[in-house]
């Protein structure tokens, strides 16, 4: 994966300059590009040389519609189709703990997949190639001038800080544990999903419909994660394997585990305005949810797309780092985060709860809306990134 280095400093003048180089970055870059705005893409993207990233996205068919619009969809390798960088999940089980069952399948919705499990690296690699071709876009290892300045540098964001956007967090008492698999039986390009004992354990599918790879997002007690981290690879996939009641089989270890802190945040707010323009966050700047529903990239990118549509459907008089312009998309993300944050939250606080009461209520709404038709296909619609169907 090879990268142009930034450049410092230019004399050109820029429209929008986007601080971080990530998924929600990159994206926004080539969607403003394509608008014939001139930006300045500030930061350098993973290389082959980081840690490899083991984690997979869940993205939605509204992820998948918005990176293909900017040619950044991943596709199968014609001379190499034996690994392919995206997975269809055709359908998803989700166990809770004391016999509650549900179930989605694609066939159901009248959707080619639920949603697409994609590899990190092969995302990446075709954010940068795309980026590459495109004139609009100069990386920079610095932030020049602009009318408008964009913070996508994650959760822990420098520049949000010394702008005093205040971000809200509370912590949860769990890390996520993620590692890559590979099982005994082939997955069938089925997501898998435990909740148990306070625990959500994720099985999402690698490697194509007939792969034998998974994507383990396990959130357990962040005590618990340190040990896993320090565990040998045997005691740790038969843990795996015990939680998962041997749903694939034996399994062995691809990659060593990784782990980081679980939190629910968001920014007070999300714009502002300085002496040198406009400024708006997007992506985990702006917010972050616990990943038991898999949508944070998902939420992000719906980020990188709003602020788009502002920008290029503004009044021609109006500046790019308008406050008014900038407050349609403050509000019109606002609302859809804080609800998908409302609904994480809320999942994780019912199935940590340990009183046995709450147990047997949680397992009996989780079969019973298994049988609730309509309402089930709504909520899998909403997932699926088409809220209004």
């Amino acid at each position: 994966m090879n990268f142009p280095a930034p450049r410092s400093g230019s004399g050109r003048r820029f429209d929008v300059a986007i601080r971080g180089a990530g998924v929600v970055g990159q994206t926004l870059a080539l969607l403003l590009a394509k608008d014939r705005l001139r930006v300045a893409l500030v930061g350098t993207p993973r290389g082959p040389q980081d840690t490899p990233d083991v984690r997979a996205y869940a993205l939605n068919a509204a992820s998948r519609d918005l990176l293909r619009t900017v040619r950044a969809w991943p596709e199968v390798d014609p001379q190499d189709p034996r690994t392919p960088p995206i997975t269809a999940v055709s359908a998803m089980q989700v166990w809770g703990d004391n016999g509650g069952e549900l179930q989605f399948s694609a066939d159901e919705q009248g959707a080619d997949a639920l949603t697409w499990i994609v590899d990190v690296p092969a995302l990446e690699q075709r954010l940068n190639d795309a980026i590459g071709f495109q004139s609009g876009i100069e990386r920079m290892s610095e932030a020049p001038a602009a009318a408008l300045t964009v913070v996508c540098e994650g959760k822990r964001s420098r520049t949000r800080d010394e702008l005093g956007l205040d971000f809200d967090v509370r912590p949860y008492p769990h890390k996520a544990v993620a590692a890559r698999l590979h099982c005994e039986q082939p997955h069938g390009g089925i997501a898998r999903q435990w909740f148990s004992n306070g625990e959500v354990m994720a099985l999402l599918p690698l490697g194509g419909a007939f792969g034998n790879s998974v994507a383990l997002v396990w959130s357990v007690p962040a005590q618990q994660a340190d040990a896993w981290l320090q565990a040998d690879p045997t005691t740790f996939t038969q843990a795996v394997q015990t939680r998962c009641a041997q749903a694939l089989g034996h399994m062995h270890m691809e990659s060593p585990p990784q782990a980081w802190p679980l939190e629910l945040s968001r920014a007070q707010r999300w714009i502002t305005r300085t002496a040198q323009g406009g400024v708006a966050l997007a992506g985990d700047a702006a917010h972050t949810m616990h990943p038991l529903a898999g949508q944070g990239l998902n939420v992000g990118l719906a980020d990188a797309a709003e602020l788009a549509r502002v920008l290029q459907t503004r009044e021609y008089w109006r500046d790019l780092g308008d406050l008014k312009l900038l407050r349609r998309y403050e509000r019109a993300r606002a609302a859809d985060v804080g609800a998908m944050g409302w609904v994480t939250d809320g999942l994780f606080g019912l199935f940590s709860h340990g009183d046995t009461r709450v147990q047997a209520l949680r397992n009996w709404g989780l079969s019973g809306f298994d049988r609730i038709g309509p309402l089930k296909h709504w909520i899998a619609k909403q997932a699926m990134g088409h809220p209004s169907v």
